[in-house]
């Protein structure tokens, strides 16, 4: 637990994501920072007293410590202010207060245990959300409902705020919305190392709250003027950089890792380019025909290089990993396929999918045979 703490403190926090064609998008930082973990940790450290993370809509969905969630009152106060009829609700003014005194009495519960089987209308890119869900979802993102745990089926379980967080948390008092600025930049700061201001911003999604998003240059400044940030060009970098003063630079990175597409070193793809040359765009939300690589493709980190492409497929009856596509990148090294193989085997042991299959398509996808052979045989 000590090890899962110190990690999302380095990443600031963890998207979460519904597809698990491979693993769910939020357990699989934590993998490739370090290596096969018991995943009931993640669930334990948000999901059970004393938490140490809160799901809030930080980064998209996300997991992030708890002691952020003051920090967020701002953006909280915004969409409280919006009003429930931003979220699909005019003609249900008193469904969200209805809502909130159920679950203040009844403890907490899914949008299924309360909507007791209402009409749904699929709207939303597919969502078949009801107006209890609706409701539900404009209490979460204004802090009225917090998230408790997620149960077998993924559903968020709401409960109180009070029932949920550290009663330490919720005693802070509200920080400015400058201070609340000056502490989401600095966190970002602190997980790249050296990035725009864009990036700086973009990471825990400032632009999504005029309290933070009026603050981010009077806060940029202010770190700048404490030595806390400094500014520096980087090469091929067309925008201003910051280097956080405790940003490391390694004589050598022996980095191997397979990465999510929302891990946060690739989540920004023109940071990604700007800083890998790597092209990377996800294709879930791509017609099967259309798709250049496949539907769950992960870059693979090499050293200080993303080399690799791998579209994967957990299939847990078979007991298999399926990589249905694998593509090297022009500056992959000879040893790319051997490496990538020792990942994907980590990869397979830790899902419980111990035998790993390469599918032709791929022009690496021959190499990574070879290899995989050559390990079975060994």
């Amino acid at each position: 637990m000590r090890t899962l703490t110190r990690t999302v403190r380095r990443t600031g926090l963890l998207q979460i994501d519904s597809v698990n064609v491979l693993q769910r998008a939020h357990f699989m930082p934590l993998f490739s920072r370090m290596g096969a973990y018991d995943v009931s940790l993640l669930d334990r450290a948000a999901g059970r007293a004393p938490r140490r993370l809160v799901e809030y809509w930080a980064h998209c969905a996300a997991y992030m410590p708890v002691e952020l969630w003051p920090v967020m009152t701002h953006r909280m106060q915004h969409h409280r202010a919006r009003g429930h009829e931003w979220f699909g609700l005019p003609e249900d003014a008193g469904l969200p207060a209805a809502l909130l005194r159920e679950i203040e009495a009844g403890g907490a519960a899914t949008a299924r245990d309360l909507d007791d089987g209402l009409p749904r209308a699929r709207v939303n890119w597919g969502w078949n959300w009801s107006k209890t869900k609706q409701a539900l979802e404009f209490l979460f993102f204004a802090g009225e409902l917090s998230v408790a745990r997620r149960n077998a089926a993924f559903e968020r379980v709401y409960d109180l705020p009070a029932r949920v967080l550290p009663q330490a948390i919720l005693d802070q008092p509200e920080p400015t919305p400058l201070d609340a600025a000056r502490e989401l930049l600095r966190r970002a700061a602190r997980s790249y190392g050296v990035a725009t201001a864009f990036d700086l911003r973009d990471y825990f999604r400032m632009q999504e709250s005029p309290a933070h998003r009026d603050q981010v240059g009077p806060a940029l400044q202010s770190l700048v003027d404490e030595g806390e940030l400094r500014p520096v060009s980087v090469e091929g970098w067309r925008r201003q950089g910051y280097l956080h003063r405790d940003a490391a630079v390694p004589r050598r990175v022996t980095a191997r890792a397979l990465l999510s597409p929302f891990d946060p070193l690739v989540w920004r793809r023109e940071r990604t380019e700007d800083l890998f040359g790597f092209h990377y765009r996800i294709e879930i939300y791509v017609p099967e025909a259309k798709r250049v690589h496949g539907y769950y493709v992960l870059p693979f980190l090499l050293g200080d290089r993303i080399v690799a492409r791998v579209d994967l497929k957990a299939d847990r009856r078979c007991g298999v990993l399926q990589v249905l596509g694998a593509y090297a990148e022009p500056h992959a090294p000879q040893h790319t396929a051997p490496e990538l193989v020792r990942s994907l085997r980590e990869l397979g042991g830790w899902l419980g999918v111990d035998q790993v299959e390469v599918a032709g398509r791929g022009d690496l996808a021959p190499a990574l045979s070879q290899a995989l052979r050559h390990v079975t045989s060994d």
